[in-house]
């Protein structure tokens, strides 16, 4: 490779490598020391084409999601089974991974710059600006983007848009998956919120069960299906649809617990959901 061989975006690769290295090892311990990540469905990544494949999941930390997504990707992708042990899968990493993040997060300090150079494809949000709702239009160079990124690999998305869980889905999703028709693969996270700030940066709580399902592509119909349907389907598959927000009864609630803790792997958690 020319030493100064660049992506679509411009990305020195060897630069976006060392960055991943060094932000890969760094990271690590978040999911396999302070907490422990427990994943799903590894298998998946390694049946999917090199580039045209969009991931959508629902989100809960800024940068801590994506971080681990790395992770999981670049390991699945060297033969690990639904594990990420032995830092070792980032000698060599997935260099044509992106994820669709707000400008202006990207943008707020050094910090986001750095890992805005490991893969983002910055889009300015059309709902929010600092803080405030606004209304705009959607920029056509931030689809052409998304575009570009997915002719070149894959690219993480997060439909929703935000971290707060249960917000609808962005219709522009779904035009973008009318429009460049990719493999759609819907990925569904937990424990993030409970483990890490808002930012994902700092860890706020240890012993926490993380949890990543990745599942089979979703079956779509490119040319007839409506953009209605296709967010009808990523809310099933991101398990967003309100369908999801359900009382459950005291039987519901015991199974719920005893799954946890047939899946937990560092012991029981201080604290529920509701009381965070």
């Amino acid at each position: 490779m020319p030493l100064f061989k660049r992506n679509p975006f411009g990305h020195i690769l060897f630069v976006k490598r060392f960055l991943i290295q060094v932000l890969g090892i760094i990271s690590h311990g978040r999911y396999r020391k302070f907490n422990d990540l427990q994943i799903e469905g590894m298998e998946v990544l390694r049946n999917l084409p090199n580039e045209n494949v969009l991931f959508i999941s629902n989100h809960q930390t800024y940068f801590a999601d994506v971080a681990s997504m790395f992770h999981v990707f670049n390991a699945a992708l060297k033969g690990r089974d639904d594990n990420i042990r032995n830092v070792g899968y980032l000698w060599n990493p997935k260099l044509n991974l992106y994820y669709v993040a707000a400008g202006e997060t990207m943008r707020a300090g050094l910090l986001p710059k750095i890992f805005a150079y490991v893969g983002s494809v910055s889009v300015e949000r059309t709902w929010r600006s600092s803080g405030k709702d606004v209304k705009r239009q959607v920029k056509m160079s931030d689809i052409s983007n998304i575009g570009k990124a997915l002719d070149d690999g894959w690219v993480i998305t997060f439909p929703q848009g935000t971290t707060t869980p249960f917000k609808p889905i962005r219709r522009g999703t779904a035009h973008i998956i009318k429009t460049f028709k990719p493999i759609v693969v819907p990925i569904v996270i937990d424990g993030f919120r409970r483990s890490f700030d808002k930012k994902g940066l700092m860890i706020k709580k240890r012993n926490v069960l993380q949890s990543m399902v990745i599942k089979e592509p979703l079956e779509i119909d490119y040319e007839n299906e409506d953009v209605a349907s296709i967010v009808e389907k990523i809310e099933y598959a991101i398990e967003q649809h309100p369908s999801f927000l359900k009382v459950l009864t005291p039987e519901q609630i015991k199974e719920e617990q005893e799954y946890r803790e047939k899946r937990r792997f560092w012991g029981p958690e201080s604290k529920t959901d509701e009381e965070e």
